[in-house]
């Protein structure tokens, strides 16, 4: 194949001249940022790679490079195959599929562009939705051959939702179709049927042939029904208003101190212009100071713009730090510790209502749960449909509890400040990504009431400290044998008590619960509630619950506090609980009649560093509950 030539004339008397006007001409261009998105084997990276090739991106050692490439991994015989221009990783070229999403800048004489080529396969849907988050359009692909089919569905209501609102249907492979005009004409209805509510400004529909190259960058022979724009004249004249900021966010991402005489605060412009004069307010504490330099590695600025990276110098001392946000003193930003946003579930364990994650907005993090998916959304109907937990790729609107406030706003108003992610607490996996749809009302209605009798003074006429003692164990190990023996003998030493037993609670404040891992991780959340402000009232509770997961017994631990909380782990293995079996659930569950029994079908997470441990099939051990109240007299 024959590489484009080069127009830019290069004669020596001519060159630092067009050099320099080249130069000034890339300055001046404007960016534009898009994403490829569609379903697995629709040609994406095949298209990147032409728009490089025929924008004479692709230098000789590159050309090198892919014509061996092509030889070793190309799925075009003797030809080159522009995929492999995108896909770097071993694994994308051995099964010849995108994985992770790849970023590549080329340039026309008209404008700049950065795309972002993201995975059509189902399961890597996370990393499309990490490259539609800075684009400014979508060029949505999909096989000539197959149609819309549900990834395409998926992915247009992912940029949808990201706030993209012009997208680029291309029908790719219409070679493989004889170039029909009756089958371009099908799969554009369908689409504009699909997609009449996700709000996008413009949709160009354009059949494409990305290997032959139809309608990349000239119209193609082969479609002359067809009177649209090519890929790139669209890429190149398409209009992107950016939207506007109302209110002006600073992240602060770092206390930038080098030596005792400079202190600025570092970050990147969410919204808005700051001008040196300006009095500023850090939101969480309501402080203010006058904006006296805007620092930058190129000298100081009058004035700085969404986007820019800057260091902000006050006239005075102020406390703040990383994940502080600071705004104009007379446009103050709102703060919530509960909000309605839409989710899209990017992990294989499923989100559970009242689970913990942790939560970064901006440069904000704070503790998270779960408190009431109101829908799921089903991606081929947009139809809305009940669910009690999320699964790999669902998206859902839900709400969300946070343990403190912090400062945002809607996604569709500031990105920056309405877009967050989940995070695992253990594994810290990224397990969804998330848009801020509104405040709660009840989040401002709802104020802690400030009591005259506290904890302490409950606790002085108690003539003890309350504490939580969290047993956890297997069906039949001796957690309610053990938390009985031991509230025997701290009631013998005056103490006072109370026991929350796992049969107890599920015949009364947890009746309307089952055993799916959903229903679990509710339980556990409830009874985590009642221990605190049992213990509040100065009582020493112990539970005794299976509470098969770690995360959420680190959530009971987080909630009522480290100092408070003593874990025991109740170890016995699994055949000799089932060999006890006091109340016949093992052998209902082997028969089949108890399909999430902890151990037999359903998951037990053993504690990784509990304060003790007690092993109940070990008759010589000493009496646990010696053990249990040395631990108690230890922590005071």
């Amino acid at each position: 194949m024959a590489r484009p030539k080069k127009t830019i004339p290069v004669t020596p008397a001519k060159k630092a001249a067009t050099v320099d006007e080249w130069m000034r001409q890339q300055a001046q261009q404007d960016l534009l940022r898009f994403i490829t998105c569609g379903s697995v084997d629709d040609g994406k990276s095949t298209l990147i790679g032409r728009l490089l090739w025929e924008s004479q991106q692709v230098f000789d050692d590159q050309l090198r490079t892919l014509q061996d490439d092509s030889k070793r991994h190309g799925t075009q015989g003797s030809d080159l195959d522009f995929a492999l221009l995108v896909d770097g990783l071993a694994a994308e070229r051995e099964q010849s599929i995108t994985i992770d999403v790849a970023y590549r800048f080329f340039s026309t004489p008209r404008r700049k562009f950065i795309v972002a080529d993201t995975p059509g396969h189902e399961r890597y849907t996370r990393n499309m939705v990490t490259g539609a988050s800075t684009a400014d359009m979508a060029v949505l692909l999909t096989d000539a051959r197959q149609g819309v089919l549900t990834q395409t569905r998926r992915h247009a209501y992912l940029a949808s939702l990201m706030g993209i609102r012009h997208v680029v249907f291309a029908i790719n492979k219409m070679d493989l179709v004889e170039y029909r005009r009756d089958v371009f004409d099908a799969i554009v209805a369908a689409f504009a049927s699909m997609a009449k509510s996700l709000g996008f400004q413009s949709i160009t529909p354009i059949p494409l042939s990305a290997l032959r190259g139809d309608n990349i960058t000239t119209r193609a022979a082969h479609t002359p029904w067809y009177q649209g724009p090519t890929l790139m004249g669209c890429l190149e004249t398409i209009e992107i208003q950016q939207p506007t900021q109302h209110k002006t966010a600073f992240p602060v991402q770092w206390v930038n101190r080098p030596n005792a005489s400079f202190r600025g605060f570092s970050g990147t412009v969410a919204s808005g212009q700051f001008t040196v004069g300006d009095t500023l307010r850090v939101t969480a504490s309501g402080q203010t100071a006058i904006l006296t330099q805007i620092v930058t590695a190129d000298g100081n600025l009058p004035a700085v713009h969404p986007g820019e990276a800057v260091t902000l110098v006050l006239d005075r001392e102020i406390d703040a730090s990383r994940g502080d946000v600071i705004a104009l003193a007379d446009q103050p930003l709102e703060m919530t510790d509960q909000f309605e946003a839409t989710l899209v579930w990017m992990h294989d364990e499923p989100g559970h209502l009242g689970r913990a994650y942790e939560l970064k907005l901006a440069n904000q993090w704070a503790s998270a749960s779960l408190t009431n998916l109101k829908h799921r959304v089903n991606v081929n109907t947009l139809a809305h449909e009940s669910c009690k937990q999320l699964a790999l790729n669902d998206i859902a609107v839900a709400n969300l509890a946070l343990s403190k406030p912090l400062v945002f706003e809607p996604y569709a108003e500031n990105p920056t400040l309405g877009g967050f992610i989940l995070v695992d607490k253990f594994t810290h996996a990224t397990v969804a990504a998330g848009m801020i749809r509104h405040n709660l009302r009840r989040a401002q209605n709802v104020h802690r009431q400030a009591l005259s009798i506290t904890r302490e003074d409950r606790e002085r006429l108690n003539g003890h400290k309350g504490k939580v003692i969290w047993f956890t164990g297997l069906s039949g190990s001796g957690k309610s044998t053990i938390a009985n023996a031991l509230e025997t003998e701290l009631h013998a030493q005056g103490k006072r008590t109370y026991i929350l037993d796992g049969d107890n609670i599920r015949q009364g404040l947890n009746k309307d619960l089952g055993f799916t891992n959903a229903d679990r991780v509710e339980n556990i959340r409830r009874v985590a509630e009642v221990a605190k402000l049992m213990m509040d009232a100065g009582l020493i509770v112990m539970t005794a619950f299976i509470s098969p997961f770690r995360a959420e017994r680190e959530m009971a631990r987080e909630l009522i506090g480290a100092e408070d909380f003593i874990e025991v782990f109740v170890d016995a293995p699994l055949a000799v609980c089932e060999q006890r079996d006091p109340k016949g659930l093992y052998k209902k569950a082997r028969s089949g009649q108890l399909p999430n029994m902890t151990g037999v079908n359903s998951p037990y997470e053993p504690p990784l560093q509990p304060d003790l441990v007690i092993n109940t099939n070990q008759s010589e051990q000493e009496s646990p509950v010696s053990d249990i109240c040395k631990l108690i007299s230890k922590q005071r």
